[in-house]
């Protein structure tokens, strides 16, 4: 269902590169799920970088949110097989790679929550969230995000 609504959409999973760092992207803890912070990529894979208010657009910078989203949909059907098997999204902590002057990185980030929000409605599509700004990211990419959801026990 939620890769028909993606198919509907004209969304397609992103190919995650290989990790450098020394984590689990997905770990489950009952009907928890718990997903490491997800870079902004292209759908080949390739980072989305940039600064907000130096070199990549607030579009930009939105767009790149929604493909962290989709980059964590990607850990997840991995992870779990099958991405019917998240009940709801429980929390999202949103950071955006901008000068210090920003201020709007609320709005960057609804790029991923407004993907969830159609993917699976108000009701379980919109958690608690935070947004927050960096002076950098790794990879100068414009956007990372981790989340929480509550999977079908």
């Amino acid at each position: 269902m939620i890769e028909q609504k993606l198919a509907e959409l004209g969304l397609s999973l992103p190919v995650l590169p290989g990790s450098k760092g020394i984590y689990k992207s997905c770990l489950a803890d009952g009907n928890k799920l718990y997903v490491s912070g997800h870079v902004s990529l292209h759908t080949d894979g390739t980072f989305i970088t940039g600064k907000v208010g130096k070199d990549i657009s607030e579009e930009d910078a939105k767009l790149a949110a929604r493909q962290c989203g989709l980059a964590i949909l990607s850990s997840i059907k991995k992870h779990l097989g099958d991405l019917s098997k998240v009940k709801r999204v429980i929390k999202i902590l949103g950071m955006v790679n901008a000068v210090p002057e920003y201020q709007k990185h609320a709005i960057v980030i609804n790029g991923c929550s407004e993907l969830y929000a159609a993917l699976w409605g108000e009701e379980n599509g919109i958690g608690v969230r935070s947004a927050v700004g960096m002076g950098s990211l790794p990879g100068n990419v414009a956007v990372e995000i981790e989340a929480l959801f509550e999977i079908h026990s």
